[in-house]
């Protein structure tokens, strides 16, 4: 885990029934999942260009109205971004997609199809606060998936399509470790439901919340999208399952 910016916004707009007065900093996470033939970044942080006045760069100051920015190193200034052979983006969100542009053109990246199509769609946009300058005028190429989908093709990595909080966001497994991206902010949140205030479709998003708390019962380490109480960059464990996490794991339906 590489922590890559933070932002600091309104505690009741990112969990719902918290107070509007209290402020909240929460961490900006990237990964990097390395194997034998891969080197895969998994979303891109924030675009350093806009920290500074993400309302103006952006021309949306109805998003950072009450939002500040922050970042210390961007995703290139921590990883050589030229060993990279994939990118991967849970969704694209600027705190998610914003470091795109730092990635090498010739690194294609992996993204659902309702998501991108989305992210293209005047209507779609709007509703889900894209920020269309970190992607629409990007020229790699672009790998579209539907739904669950296996990325290498070994089992390894499986991609997860767990809508709501957008219309393609998706998750991912690495082993026994999901990384739940923005299906909850807050670990809480799989249990609470307290998810932030705006959202694609947030019956989705409680159904999406449901499929990752039952891999977390069923013995898989699930990481949320941007607690400030849990998320530490450093090494993550994806090791195999136990063999009673391995039983357990047999009666959830993935």
């Amino acid at each position: 885990m590489l922590i890559v910016g933070w932002f600091t916004g309104q505690a009741g707009i990112f969990r719902a029934g918290d107070d509007l007065e209290r402020r909240i900093r929460f961490p900006v996470p990237a990964y990097v999942v390395e194997t034998a033939t891969e080197r895969i970044l998994i979303d891109t942080g924030l675009n350093p260009a806009a920290v500074d006045d993400p309302a103006a760069y952006y021309e949306r100051p109805d998003v950072f109205a009450a939002s500040t920015l922050e970042q210390e190193r961007s995703v290139a200034e921590q990883l050589d971004v030229g060993t990279l052979t994939k990118v991967v983006l849970t969704h694209l969100h600027w705190d998610h997609a914003g470091g795109l542009g730092l990635i090498p053109a010739s690194v294609p990246v992996v993204v659902q199809r309702s998501e991108w199509r989305a992210g293209h769609d005047d209507a779609a946009v709007r509703r889900n606060f894209f920020l269309t300058r970190d992607y629409a005028e990007d020229s790699r190429e672009v790998i579209l998936v539907d739904g669950d989908h296996d990325l290498l093709g070994d089992g390894s990595i499986e991609l997860l399509l767990t809508p709501g909080h957008t219309p393609g966001h998706q998750s991912i497994r690495i082993g026994e470790l999901v990384l739940g991206a923005d299906v909850t902010h807050f670990a809480s949140g799989l249990d609470d439901h307290r998810f932030p205030v705006f959202a694609d479709d947030h019956e989705q998003q409680r159904r999406s919340a449901n499929r990752l708390r039952a891999m977390r019962d069923a013995g898989f380490s699930v990481i949320p999208g941007h607690d400030p109480g849990i998320l530490r960059p450093g090494p993550l464990d994806a090791a195999a399952p136990s063999t009673r996490t391995a039983r357990r794991r047999s009666s959830v339906n993935q």
